[in-house]
């Protein structure tokens, strides 16, 4: 599937964020290792527009790694008179940034929407004080929501971006994070389940036998549960997991943890396994499945080299067939044909398992 715009992405690592978090290495994170000056900037904005073909699709610039609102006023200003001057000609559409959530207040944002700032992406990582502390993040529940709010007031597109899986996190304590992430009413969300990095806190305490990382597995399924609560709540997950690069990746600076270049997509199947489950036992199937689908949804419903597939034959000795279809969606077996609505599942599954209130200021 084609995006639906154009990103340019500026990375800023450590510029504005002097604290050491116990995950973090923004080096090798963001394989960024130099400074950004205003020639570098333009260069990197120009390079990356001489690349876009497309002249109806949307286009950003997006700040990411480090705290941009924790940079000098100066230096960030300067960044953003730039930013601002490719969108007040109209060669670019939005202006996105990261940044921590100790680092907003009121002057920032007077000062994000003089320079026409619209997307401001927090990294809360937990809504739990425990968690928050145990890896050193610096700042408290409070400002999570605090900060979260005073952009929605400001009328700036909010995001969040949260991490399942940190130093003495659990299941109960991501889930609760999400609930509150959406009782906040985000825009949009990053779920990126925690990788050891080379050369963090948290790499020594996974070498020293302290912190136990999220196996692939496990973090699939905490991240499946997390989309299927902000799928429910209707707010756009952007992404899922870090961007491999050249350095993410294992055998590189990733040591442990879920890591996946195709994790999204080993999530969404993940929630179709769970629907097919629920109908076999709903429906008491026993027989054949056929699946009616788009072509481009039947490698997601059959799972990452066909693991659904085979799951269920073991499990059920049941076999599931597809048929590529463009107009419905649905699934037959022993003569019996109902429509095959995943939306319609996870708003079942969450009232069941989470309760309705999610929507519930």
């Amino acid at each position: 599937m084609s995006k639906k715009e154009y990103i340019i992405p500026i990375f800023i690592p450590f510029l504005g964020c002097p604290h050491d978090c116990a995950f973090c290495n923004q080096i090798k994170i963001t394989n960024y290792k130099d400074t950004m000056d205003k020639n570098k900037l333009r260069l990197e904005i120009e390079k990356n527009l001489s690349y876009f073909k497309d002249e109806d699709k949307l286009k950003e610039i997006a700040f990411f790694g480090g705290s941009f609102t924790g940079l000098s006023e100066e230096v960030m200003v300067g960044y953003l008179e730039i930013a601002g001057q490719y969108k007040k000609k109209g060669i670019i559409d939005r202006i996105r940034l990261s940044t921590r959530p100790d680092y907003i207040n009121n002057s920032i944002l007077d000062l994000l929407k003089k320079y026409s700032v619209d997307i401001i992406e927090l990294g809360i990582q937990s809504l739990d004080q425990e968690v928050l502390d145990n890896n050193d993040r610096g700042h408290s529940v409070d400002d999570s929501i605090y900060a979260s709010k005073l952009i929605k007031e400001y009328g700036f597109s909010l995001g969040h971006q949260i991490m399942p899986g940190l130093f003495e996190d659990t299941f109960e304590k991501s889930i609760d994070t999400a609930i509150k992430s959406i009782k906040l009413k985000p825009d949009m969300v990053r779920i990126y389940p925690t990788l050891v990095i080379k050369d963090t806190k948290l790499s020594n305490l996974y070498k020293a036998g302290i912190y136990e990382p999220l196996s692939l597995d496990s973090g699939v399924e905490i991240a499946s549960e997390l989309a299927i609560l902000y799928k429910y709540a209707k707010i756009p997950i952007i992404r899922i997991g870090l961007q491999p690069t050249e350095n993410i990746n294992y055998g590189k600076d990733v040591i442990a943890g879920p890591f996946h270049p195709a994790i999204r997509q080993l999530v969404e199947a993940n929630i179709y396994k769970k629907y097919i489950e629920f109908l076999i036992e709903e429906y008491k199937i026993s027989d054949e499945i056929l699946i009616a689908c788009k072509d481009q949804d039947i490698s997601l419903i059959a799972g990452n080299k066909k693991a659904n597939k085979t799951y269920f034959y073991k499990k059920y000795g049941i076999n599931i067939k597809f048929q590529s279809i463009n107009d419905e969606k649905y699934l037959s077996f022993a003569g019996n044909k109902i429509d095959f609505d995943i939306d319609n599942f996870i708003n079942s599954y969450v009232e069941e398992n989470y309760g309705g209130d999610l929507l519930l200021d």
